[in-house]
């Protein structure tokens, strides 16, 4: 579902600026603490960023492959799936941040490339029911409108994560 109706250059903005905040809502927590959910059936920081990376996998690869010329169909792929084929959950959360950051700056000069018309560049994507009609712009705001819920939930766990030390 598309959580919102941002423009190309809002969503450039917070694609742009995930990594850092991330990373700065995280500053001197020990893996332990990256490591450890906040209460019981709540994700842990490496497994947010894990969700964040396999997002980031399948969604900016739809907007590269479209980017890049793709005509006709792509496959659908459900980021919750995928994570599982990787090893994202088992990484230790900076290097984890450090290939999220990566993949940031692979994917961002392809969107910001981009002529307006560009945007609204589509292919059909098939395998999760009916065939729809997907434009760069609708995987962007995705993207974007994802993230920015799931930065915020960063910063709530790291929070919840410093407050439940010894003396915090």
């Amino acid at each position: 579902m598309v959580r919102n109706s941002l423009r190309p250059d809002e969503i450039l903005e917070l694609l742009a600026g995930a990594p850092a905040e991330i990373g700065a809502a995280t500053t001197g927590l020990a893996p332990a603490e990256t490591e450890a959910a906040p209460r019981a059936g709540q994700w842990s920081l490496v497994w947010v960023l894990a969700h964040l990376r396999a997002c980031a996998d399948v969604w900016g690869g739809a907007m590269t492959a479209i980017a890049e010329g793709e005509q006709g169909t792509i496959r659908a792929r459900n980021p919750l799936t995928w994570v599982e084929r990787t090893d994202y959950r088992a990484l230790p959360f900076d290097i984890s941040l450090r290939a999220y950051e990566e993949q940031r700056q692979d994917l961002l000069p392809q969107l910001r490339r981009l002529a307006p018309a560009g945007w609204e560049r589509t292919v059909l994507v098939t395998g999760a029911g009916r065939p729809l009609q997907r434009s760069i712009l609708f995987y962007g705001r995705w993207l974007a409108g994802h993230e920015r819920s799931h930065r915020r939930q960063i910063t709530a766990t790291a929070a919840a994560v410093r407050g439940s030390r010894p003396g915090g």
